[in-house]
């Protein structure tokens, strides 16, 4: 089994999704698709004459930044990749976190400041996800969750880890716009995490690949067997960069 995120970034990119659908509706076995939004988010937060205001590369997320945040991910995003997998010839199904309690949270405690209306994943119904897969329909799951609350807003790697883990899946897999992981510009085809703390260290992995692939070790450590970084290509042949655990 395979749970795929997808950035934002990516998905607003018409020729990616396109590539991207087109990859999932080849596959032999259905994948789970989470995905983000973060752009489009900012972009509608500054129409309403609000400021995104990050802690730590978390969105902080008041009432307002909520219901744009729900409307950008789980309405216009989750909707077009959906749209897309249909066209595609894949059968799929829109979702977030909330519907059927998929991804249950508890408000998420940060040292460097209150982040609002943001959750930290505290369970997953899988059986629930499960019953999608066994139809052959790919479930399209917005990263926005069910706290005692209500909604609250969730990164969407850690969904992505946290539904990988109740699957128990074989990979979690980051499709980006790059290879992998590059060094001399190839891309690296694996790394524990001792390896992967190396080379943020010596600075080889930074950048925005540094939350990717701590997303990849946590996944790792919240037992998928594998976590792989890679772009539509590698998505297609099964290349990339190999996040294992240490053996």
């Amino acid at each position: 089994m395979l749970v795929l995120k997808v950035g934002g970034n990516e998905i607003d990119d018409a020729n990616f999704l396109t590539g991207f659908a087109d990859a999932i509706a080849k596959m032999e076995e259905t994948p789970v698709v989470v995905h983000g939004g973060g752009k489009e988010i900012a972009d509608l937060q500054l129409k309403f004459g609000l400021t995104p205001r990050f802690v730590e590369g978390l969105r902080v997320t008041d009432e307002t930044s909520l219901a744009i945040a729900e409307m950008v991910l789980s309405g216009r995003v989750n909707k077009r990749i959906v749209a897309a997998l249909i066209a595609a010839g894949a059968d799929a199904i829109g979702l977030s976190g909330v519907d059927r309690g998929i991804v249950r949270v508890e408000k998420m405690q940060h040292p460097a400041g209150d982040l609002g209306r943001v959750g930290k994943v505290v369970g997953v119904r899988g059986e629930v996800v499960r019953d999608f897969i066994a139809q052959k329909v790919v479930p399209v799951i917005s990263p926005i969750s069910l706290g005692i609350e209500g909604a609250y807003n969730v990164n969407a790697d850690s969904v992505a880890c946290a539904i990988a883990s109740a699957l128990n899946a074989d990979a979690v897999v980051f499709v980006t716009n790059v290879a992998g992981v590059m060094q001399a510009d190839q891309a690296i085809a694996s790394l524990t995490a001792r390896q992967a703390e190396s080379l943020i260290k010596s600075q080889v992995i930074k950048g925005g690949m540094i939350p990717k692939v701590r997303a990849a070790l946590d996944a790792v450590a919240g037992g998928a067997c594998a976590a792989r970084i890679t772009n539509l290509d590698g998505l297609r042949n099964g290349s990339g960069t190999t996040v294992m655990r240490e053996t």
